[in-house]
């Protein structure tokens, strides 16, 4: 009887001590498992991000076009953009202003916003941060002297951006621009199957994305520009949707007034 009673307390402290290990061990592995979601967490808010779009209660929502490529449309476009006394966005790479000025100036004329989408249009994440600054800068020089005025907005090209590329421009002083629509118009779609992909989703401070020189662009630049006023919104350029300071970026992208 004496060797049974000792077997079971051998046993039950055994037990207890196993269970102590294990529940120790569980408590760990959540402690650490919470400290690294905390860390992704941080990671997560504290990456640069650009303007994908604005918070707003007023209805207007802005139009850009990247210029990249030829200009065999820009007068058709500044002629369908006047007609509607509409504003927009330009973002011109550098390379296309030298080979363009004309075209640049024209915009200029017009009261459109000529704004910098890099001087050769390179993969930008692949640049370093003087690199990045130096595609801004030569630019915005180009911008300067055709236009006479300088511009503190810039778009990536391909939409790229990465840390190094956002700080390189904020650090200059430029506002980082995305979209958060996409007309795809580069892709061939005709101007109702670009209104078909905006007709549903389209909503106050959103930024839209077009490109010139591409099939369809000027031929249905009217089309956009009637349904989007039918639905109430006013088009504006980039500078006269964003909030200039006292701003912050949440996870979206979308800017919002603190």
């Amino acid at each position: 009887m004496f060797l049974v009673f000792n077997k079971q307390k051998i046993y039950t402290y055994l037990v207890s001590i196993f269970t102590v290990i294990i529940l120790f061990g569980v408590a760990t592995m959540l402690n650490q498992n919470q400290a690294g979601s905390e860390i992704l967490t941080s990671s997560v808010n504290s990456k640069l991000l650009p303007i994908y779009n604005v918070q707003t209660e007023e209805k207007k929502i802005a139009f850009t076009m990247n210029c990249a490529w030829n200009d065999d449309d820009i007068d058709s476009i500044l002629e369908t953009l006047k007609k509607n006394n509409v504003k927009i966005t330009f973002f011109v790479v550098g390379d296309w202003l030298d080979k363009y000025p004309e075209a640049a100036k024209k915009m200029h004329d017009e009261g459109h916003e000529i704004a910098s989408h890099s001087n050769t249009h390179p993969h930008v994440n692949n640049l370093n941060y003087e690199e990045n600054v130096k595609e801004i800068e030569d630019s915005n020089l180009k911008i300067e002297k055709i236009t006479g005025n300088k511009t503190n907005l810039y778009r990536a090209p391909y939409g790229e951006y990465n840390d190094t590329v956002i700080k390189a421009a904020t650090d200059k002083g430029y506002y980082c621009i995305q979209w958060n629509l996409d007309t795809l118009d580069y892709t061939g779609l005709t101007g109702n199957q670009m209104w078909d992909r905006l007709k549903d989703k389209i909503k106050s401070g959103d930024i839209i994305l077009s490109h010139n020189g591409t099939k369809h662009t000027a031929d249905s630049l009217d089309l956009l520009i009637k349904n989007i006023k039918e639905k109430g919104f006013d088009i504006v350029k980039v500078s006269d949707l964003i909030y200039k300071d006292n701003y912050e970026i949440n996870n979206n992208g979308t800017q919002i007034i603190k």
